[in-house]
Order: structure tokens, then C-alpha cells, then sequence
């Protein structure tokens, strides 16, 4: 359903773009031209002073639209020191701890490409604005670093150190921020990352509170006024939200058959082996079966080895081997 704005246009109030959605956040806030809204929100979501922000991608993926539904995230240099990933998750998909550190890690190996000297690879941050809750914590800002394990008493050594260290490296840094559980809490629209998330997840009487104390803000607000008054913003809206229904639907289909599939595999083995080896054999022959047929459509869809290892607990080299029959199949 399309939110409303206070905005008036004749009589007729004027439908806005919702920021929750992926693309309509990365339309605004990697687009040329609008760095200093970019520059705003990061400084609010890390809580530092940040000279200059340089949008890596500002371009919109091939596969915007397609089964794929690719990823929309905003990678940005920042003070060319740092490279950030910002991401907004739409949907629970159950996977944010390691889709997280899988964009962690590819910061870091594109660094290593850029440089083999380990000194100069830049720092490395993954910000996930999520619309859903996700993590068991009494907090709608979660910072997660490298940090070392409490010293187990018998490897503890006595080196004098009156503090010790707790991370391993400032280097590696992932924020997630739950959008529900900040709407739960309701706070005031004072500081500068209250007034960003109040935007972010649209509630329009704490927006006109955030306008006033926040000039970023106010051309944050103009900036999406405008494209939601375009056409084709809202084609590119509702395209990409229906991408993003039929990749899901997808999934979930592929699962279900794979199950049905793996049912009746398991009933032809059962019949073959004997009652008592029959339901064992065909209840893991099943689940195979079951697994290899998801397996076979979540790589149709386009879906990552790493995350169909977490839907279906197969071995990387097991997914491999069905890749290459399905190649050899075309």
C-alpha cells in the first residue's frame, strides 16, 4: 500500500515513496548529486565527523527486475579511508548474520585486489537497515566488532597489563538496525540518527519534527517529494517490489516441490527395502532427494552456494556436483 505525505497537490494528497523499500533508497541516496544526505545519515548511524563520501555504485544492477531480484546496496569511500556497505532489507530471509560478513568479507578482498600491502587495505563497515527484527537484543542499534573471549582461567598469564585489549581488529565493523523495535520504542525525534530512522520508516509527524531541526533532513524530504511525484519512479517502485514477490514465491515453491518430491522418493525406497529398512532408507533418501530438488531450483533462480548450503545443511561440493549436472544438461 502506498503511504501518504502531508504534501498537498490540489485537494488530492500526493502518494510518497516509502524509504523501506530498497530501490527507493538507493535512488536517493546514491544518486549524484545528493551526497551531502548520504554524509548526514552516516554520520548519525556511526557517530562520526565525516569529511567526504564517494558513492562506489550508484548505477542499478542488470537483474534489477528479473527472478534474481539482485541486491540493492549503496557502497561508499568514505574519507578514502573506509569503504561502508549500507543495505536495506526489505524482508526476513533469515540469513542477515551471514549475508553481513559475506559482504564483510568481499569488502576486504576487493581491497586485497587494489593492494597487496595489508597496511593500506581501508577499514571495512556493513550497514543493515532491516524492517523486521532479527537479533535477540534489547536494542534497535547493535554494533558488532571482532572481539576476543573471555581468558579462560587456565591460559591466563599474569603480563601486568592493568587494562587489556578487547578487540582483535577496529578494522571490521557491522550495524544492524531494527526498525521495529525502534518504532516500538517511540523516542523523540532529538538526535540526529532518531531524526533519520524517523524518516526512513515514515511516520510523517515526527518527519515535520526532524524538517525543522535538521537541514539534511529537509532536503531529504524535497528529494523524495519529488520523485514521488514521477511516473517512472513509481513504475521502477512497483516493478521492483513485484521482482522482489516472485523471486520469494520462488523459493518457496521450489521447497515445497522438493519436499513433495522427496515424499515420494522416500515411499518407492521403503517399498523396495522392507518395512523396517524401508522407512529408514526412504525417509533419507527422501530428505536427499528433497534437498538435491531445492538445490536444483535455488540455483535456477541465481541464488548464492553459501546461502543454499544454509536452506538445505548440502556441502559446497555437493552443490557443486548438481550445478555441473544442470550445466551439462542444457
Amino acid at each position: 500500500m502506498k503511504e501518504k505525505t502531508n504534501q498537498e497537490n490540489g485537494n488530492k494528497k500526493v502518494p510518497k515513496l516509502p524509504l523501506t523499500s530498497d530501490i527507493v533508497f538507493k535512488r536517493v541516496f546514491s544518486k549524484k548529486g545528493n551526497e551531502s544526505i548520504l554524509k548526514a545519515l552516516l554520520e548519525a548511524i556511526l557517530d562520526i565527523k565525516i569529511n567526504k563520501v564517494t558513492v562506489q555504485n550508484p548505477e542499478l544492477p542488470k537483474n534489477l527486475y528479473d527472478s534474481k531480484a539482485g541486491v540493492l546496496d549503496v557502497k561508499v569511500e568514505i574519507d578514502q579511508d573506509t569503504i561502508c556497505d549500507v543495505e536495506m532489507q526489505v524482508k526476513d530471509k533469515k540469513n542477515i548474520d551471514k549475508r553481513s560478513t559475506h559482504y564483510l568479507a568481499k569488502i576486504l578482498s576487493d581491497e586485497l585486489k587494489v593492494s597487496q600491502d595489508y597496511k593500506l587495505i581501508k577499514k571495512a563497515i556493513v550497514i543493515n537497515l532491516l524492517n523486521f527484527e532479527f537479533y535477540k537484543r534489547n536494542s534497535y542499534h547493535s554494533v558488532a566488532h571482532m572481539n576476543f573471549e573471555e581468558t579462560k582461567p587456565e591460559e591466563y598469564v599474569n603480563m601486568g597489563y592493568p587494562v587489556e585489549d578487547k578487540m582483535a581488529t577496529t578494522d571490521l565493523e557491522m550495524h544492524f538496525i531494527e526498525l521495529p523495535k525502534f518504532i516500538k520504542k517511540n523516542p523523540e525525534a532529538t538526535t540526529d540518527l532518531e531524526q533519520w530512522l524517523w524518516l526512513i520508516a515514515g511516520k510523517e509527524e515526527k518527519i515535520e519534527m526532524a524538517k525543522n531541526e535538521n537541514e539534511e533532513i529537509k532536503k531529504a524530504v524535497d528529494i523524495i517529494d519529488q520523485m514521488s511525484m514521477s511516473k517512472e519512479e513509481w513504475e521502477m517502485y512497483e516493478s521492483r517490489r513485484i521482482a522482489i514477490m516472485d523471486y520469494n514465491t520462488g523459493i518457496h515453491q521450489a521447497r515445497e516441490e522438493g519436499i513433495e518430491e522427496g515424499r515420494k522418493e522416500g515411499r518407492k525406497e521403503g517399498k523396495k527395502e522392507g518395512i523396517k529398512e524401508g522407512k529408514k532408507a526412504g525417509l533419507e533418501e527422501g530428505k536427499k532427494a528433497e534437498k538435491i530438488k531445492v538445490t536444483q531450483e535455488l540455483l535456477k533462480l541465481g541464488m548464492e552456494i553459501e546461502q543454499i548450503e544454509k536452506v538445505t545443511q548440502l556441502t559446497k561440493e555437493e552443490i557443486e556436483d548438481i550445478k555441473k549436472d544442470i550445466i551439462r544438461q542444457k
